[in-house]
C-alpha cells in the first residue's frame, strides 16, 4: 500500500525519528530508547516511513538499520520550495506596510 508522504510526516513521532536517523543510521531498539512508547509502536512508524520511501533499511548481520532516504527528502523540499517564494513575498509586503505605518506615526 502506497502511503501519503505528508500524512507520514504530519506525525510528531515520525518527524522525530527522521531527525534522529538523519544524524546516523539506527536500529528500531536504539530508536525506541528515545521515546516513551513500545518498540512495536516505533516499528510501526518505521514501516510507514519505509512505505513512503523516506527511510531505507540496511541489514548488518541480524540487525536492521534505518537511514534517511535523502533523495526523497529533497523531493519534499523541492515541492515546498515553490511556496517559500510566495511566503517570503507576503512577509516582505507585510514588512513594508508595517514600516510605512511606523513612519506615519512619527
Amino acid at each position: 500500500m502506497r502511503r501519503d508522504i505528508f500524512q507520514a510526516i504530519a506525525d510528531p513521532t515520525r518527524r522525530a525519528i527522521l531527525v534522529l536517523i538523519a544524524a546516523q543510521a539506527m536500529t528500531p531498539n536504539s530508536l525506541a530508547e528515545h521515546f516513551d512508547t513500545t518498540r512495536q509502536a516505533v516499528s510501526k512508524h518505521l514501516r510507514i516511513l519505509t512505505e513512503c520511501e523516506l527511510v531505507k533499511q540496511e541489514y548488518q548481520g541480524r540487525e536492521i538499520y534505518y537511514q534517511l532516504e535523502v533523495n526523497k527528502m529533497k523531493e519534499i523540499d523541492k515541492w515546498l520550495g515553490q511556496f517559500r517564494k510566495i511566503w517570503e513575498d507576503s512577509f516582505n509586503q507585510l514588512d513594508n506596510v508595517l514600516s510605512k505605518l511606523k513612519s506615519n506615526k512619527k
